[in-house]
């Protein structure tokens, strides 16, 4: 543990959360496949087991190689289930019938607690494969404490930040929980004005924030100084999780900490009005995520080889020679 607070989330609870995500969703992967994220087009995976309904969305990368369809805002690609019962014989099946369509499958991101059930499906399915860390995620797990006991344990830097900055009544903030079409164009020239490159489907987030804000899982906050905005911030909440999905400020706002004040502002509310007992910040290992968050894990590529096609011998030779050598992770 350093001196944030955050650990590797390697306690059982934590790896076996298995809670509701937008990228779960049906209309997530529609979403993407509209917005011509489908590469060469779109493989719903299926396969029924042991009472259970495994489901995978993929693409098509090129003739024989699948892989999972997300995009650039996908928090991470996993199996999904339809009724209960045995989830690794289903699973196992679907991987089973796609050794009959694919030479390659590829998953990215991978998140730590779905990588072992995955491994041992491919595995039991006879897949040659190779699973690598490739990226981060840093989340916040509040367990039993509330917003203040979590405040309390944050950085004492972070702490007199917010502390100082909001005493000087620079920045106002404002909080919305519905879509405004004059907010999200404020947040738009924000991210344009910003440090961060160029948005990769602004379409796509817009319809995305929409679609949350009818289901009631919409929240912004919008942070002004002198009536101008400078800071913004897209987040969702559902299922005792808060996904924080986009952020940006305008650079010459940098002294007034608007951004800062903005989060702050946005954990209280996750925290104490819609009462999560999660926060996930994405993926990427940027260093003030640590500041907020006490969780922290890799993220995982995953690259399985049908030994059965001769376009994959080559590759799948590699991945069972470090698989015998014990480098695969």
């Amino acid at each position: 543990m350093d001196g944030n607070g955050e650990d590797r989330a390697n306690d059982d609870a934590a790896a076996a959360a298995d809670f509701a995500s937008p990228f779960d969703r049906a209309e997530w992967f529609a979403l993407l496949e509209a917005h011509g994220f489908a590469g060469g087009g779109r493989y719903d995976a299926k396969a029924t087991a042991g009472g259970v309904t495994a489901w995978l969305p993929l693409r098509a990368e090129k003739p024989g190689h699948l892989a999972g369809l997300t995009n650039w805002y996908s928090f991470a690609i996993r199996p999904l289930y339809e009724g209960s019962g045995d989830r690794a014989a289903a699973l196992a099946a679907l991987f089973g019938d796609l050794r009959k369509r694919a030479a390659r499958v590829s998953l990215y991101p991978v998140r730590d607690g779905d990588r072992a059930a995955i491994r041992s499906a491919l595995r039991t399915a006879g897949w040659w494969l190779t699973a690598s860390p490739a990226g981060d995620r840093h989340w916040l797990d509040l367990s039993d404490m509330d917003h203040d006991r979590w405040w309390a344990s944050r950085p004492g830097a972070l702490r007199s930040t917010v502390r100082r900055k909001a005493k000087k009544g620079i920045v106002d903030i404002e909080l919305s929980t519905r879509f405004d079409a004059a907010n999200w164009a404020a947040y738009e020239d924000i991210y344009a004005a910003s440090w961060k490159p160029e948005e990769g489907d602004p379409a796509l987030l817009r319809a995305f924030a929409e679609a949350e804000s009818a289901r009631g899982t919409f929240r912004m906050g919008l942070a002004r100084i002198e009536g101008a905005p400078v800071a913004a911030q897209f987040w969702t909440v559902e299922d005792g999780t808060a996904f924080i999905h986009k952020l940006a400020h305008v650079e010459d706002s940098l002294k007034a900490s608007p951004g800062t004040l903005l989060s702050a502002a946005l954990f209280r509310h996750v925290i104490e009005v819609d009462g999560v007992k999660r926060v996930d910040f994405g993926t990427g290992n940027d260093a003030y995520k640590r500041d907020w968050m006490n969780r922290h894990e890799p993220l995982w590529r995953i690259e399985a080889f049908n030994p059965s096609r001769i376009a994959a011998w080559g590759p799948a030779s590699k991945a069972f020679v470090r698989s015998m050598l014990g480098k695969d992770t």
